[in-house]
């Protein structure tokens, strides 16, 4: 299973998670994939925990973050890695978009 080789950004579909958070899934094959995550400012991204490897920029915006227990605020430019089976969440500040890179990919996102 794979994505296009191509991923153009005026074609690639928004799907609506509710809450003032949207989903934009780019390139992806069994191992890696990579999503866009926008936030409306005070969506609350919840804790959840899952067997996939995340890394995430902060593409924009001010996100307070937590990782097994412990919460920093993050900024555009900043980023963040939440391993396997850590519970991780965030509460958006300022509207901004989350970059986000998973290992393997979220089969889940794809149902």
């Amino acid at each position: 299973m794979q994505s296009n080789l191509f991923q153009i950004d005026a074609e690639t579909p928004w799907q609506d998670l509710g809450n003032g958070i949207k989903r934009q899934i780019y390139g992806y094959d069994d191992v890696i994939m990579l999503v866009k995550v926008k936030f409306e400012a005070e969506a609350i991204g919840t804790l959840h925990e899952h067997h996939h490897s995340q890394v995430t920029y902060v593409e924009s915006g001010v996100f307070e973050t937590s990782i097994d227990g412990k919460t920093e605020t993050l900024k555009q430019g900043d980023g963040f890695y939440a391993p396997p089976h850590k519970l991780h969440g965030v509460v958006c500040k300022e509207a901004g978009m989350l970059v986000d890179v998973f290992s393997p990919h979220r089969e889940d996102f794809l149902s």
